[in-house]
């Protein structure tokens, strides 16, 4: 067992505990950081006179390779270390003996591994990010498509009013837009680097805490020595965010799954991203989107996880907070994938337009600006709804659309019916009335569009610094 405790121990740890207790099964997703945060507390060491050049060199020297032997195979990251630190530690040693102990000073495994996961999070973020970028630019190209594809627009999962595609897809844009923003504002918040705060009370070494933050791509270092090595409020937050997103994947998928079935017909999803049934030749099933769906809870339940830990725990560290990892790890692994498939099968993705156009000329898409086109003609609101509700129950017995109708029909329900009544109650031009902002007509949907662009062209995707 290679740990980085024991002189004050008489006997050895009970090698149940020993598994229970250690997190290399884990914590090795932490191998970059880890490196990365050791090479910047070495040259800060360096810096002050805390270690010599030549000691700095050597222990450089040792952890690059180690971080080329682990890549190459050569070095195998094994369970009889307890965890990450103690393995890059030990195996600095191994190679270049008494100035690997020297790696160490004016550090504590707390404030290591508070800026491993930070560091590690900062960069899962900013993928994230990238990711949601990528996502935004299909919904965009989609949009830009569509400007003048008609759809129903749904209140309940009834048909309510008619909208483009356009407008449809502009609303998940405006979704993924502010999941964006959420990230951007957690990334402000949480680029502070905890390294310098020892175990929970600083150190009487002469650190120099703003060169590491700054070789490390923060802000600055953390105000608060017992704060730094115990909050994790920005994996709460990235969590949260995370959850955020998720939960509108899952409302897309929902509507194309909705879209794709036999019944609507409104998509159909590339052959890439479906699946058929081992027992009835005809199905060609949406399961991409399916399980975004499922995995959203799976998402929910890290965030559930991570407040329970968090809700009990005194300052400064406790072992409880081992349990930040696993869950957000999957979590963040997760949300990534679902996103980058999300976009994949989106953007080869076919629309029906045809159908969709039929479906909101028969879902009486149009009642309500019939319902209006009586009110410019005189009839009292109130009256000119009742009209059309009775207009709709005579086209449902039929069969047929409002706009199916001829003049003479509409007359039996209302002298004020004309002949403009067909132009009024077009779909194209009920939809081309709406130009209030933030309304499917093509002057407001060209605003949304320009908006949009503009809104990708300012705001590229987040780069880990550290990364540089």
């Amino acid at each position: 067992m290679a740990q980085l405790w024991g002189g004050r121990f008489t006997k050895e740890t009970d090698k149940l505990v020993y598994a229970f207790n250690a997190s290399i099964s884990f914590d090795q997703k932490f191998l970059a950081e880890d490196l990365q945060g050791s090479r910047a507390h070495v040259r800060m060491l360096a810096r002050q006179g805390i270690l010599t050049r030549e000691e700095r060199d050597q222990i450089l020297e040792g952890l690059d390779g180690i971080e080329r032997d682990v890549t190459s195979g050569v070095l195998e990251i094994t369970d009889r270390y307890e965890d990450i630190h103690s393995f890059v530690e030990a195996n600095l040693i191994d190679r270049i003996g008494d100035a690997g102990k020297k790696l160490h000073t004016g550090r504590s495994r707390n404030d290591q591994v508070a800026l491993d996961m930070r560091l590690f999070t900062r960069r899962n973020l900013c993928e994230l990010d990238a990711e949601l970028r990528e996502l935004l630019e299909v919904i965009l190209h989609i949009m830009e498509e569509n400007t003048k594809t008609i759809m129903p627009g749904f209140t309940h999962l009834q048909k309510a009013q008619p909208i483009s595609l356009a407008h449809h897809m502009g609303a998940y844009f405006e979704m993924f837009r502010r999941d964006r923003l959420r990230l951007q504002d957690i990334y402000k918040r949480m680029n502070y680097c905890p390294l310098g705060s020892g175990a929970l009370a600083g150190t009487t070494y002469p650190l120099d805490r703003e060169y590491t933050a700054e070789l490390l791509g923060f802000d600055g270092p953390t105000e608060n020595s017992m704060d730094g090595v115990s909050d994790r409020d920005y994996l709460i937050e990235f969590l949260s965010a995370m959850s955020t997103v998720m939960m509108h994947l899952s409302r897309f998928s929902e509507e194309i799954i909705i879209w794709n079935s036999n019944e609507y017909r409104f998509v159909e999803i590339d052959d890439a991203y479906s699946t058929g049934s081992s027992i009835m030749p005809q199905k060609k099933n949406p399961d991409i989107a399916e399980l975004v769906r499922g995995k959203t809870g799976r998402v929910y339940g890290a965030l559930m996880q991570i407040l329970t830990t968090m809700k009990g725990i005194p300052l400064a560290y406790n072992k409880d907070m081992q349990e930040d990892k696993e869950m957000a790890f999957d979590a963040m692994d997760t949300t990534k994938a679902c996103v980058r498939l999300f976009a994949g099968m989106l953007k080869t993705m076919r629309f029906n337009r045809e159908i969709m156009l039929t479906s909101a000329r028969h879902g009486f898409t149009n009642a309500t600006d019939a319902a209006d086109y009586l009110v410019r003609k005189g009839v009292p609101f109130r009256d000119a709804h009742g009209i059309i509700g009775r207009v709709v129950l005579y086209c449902l017995d039929r069969g047929i659309a409002i706009d199916d109708m001829k003049l003479e029909e509409l007359r039996q329900f209302s002298p004020a019916f004309d002949g403009d009544i067909y132009q009024a109650i077009s779909m194209q031009t009920c939809v081309a009335k709406r130009l209030t902002i933030g309304a499917p007509g093509p002057e407001a949907m060209a605003r949304e569009i320009a908006l949009a662009k503009s809104c990708l062209e300012k705001h590229p995707a987040m780069s880990d610094p550290s990364r540089a």
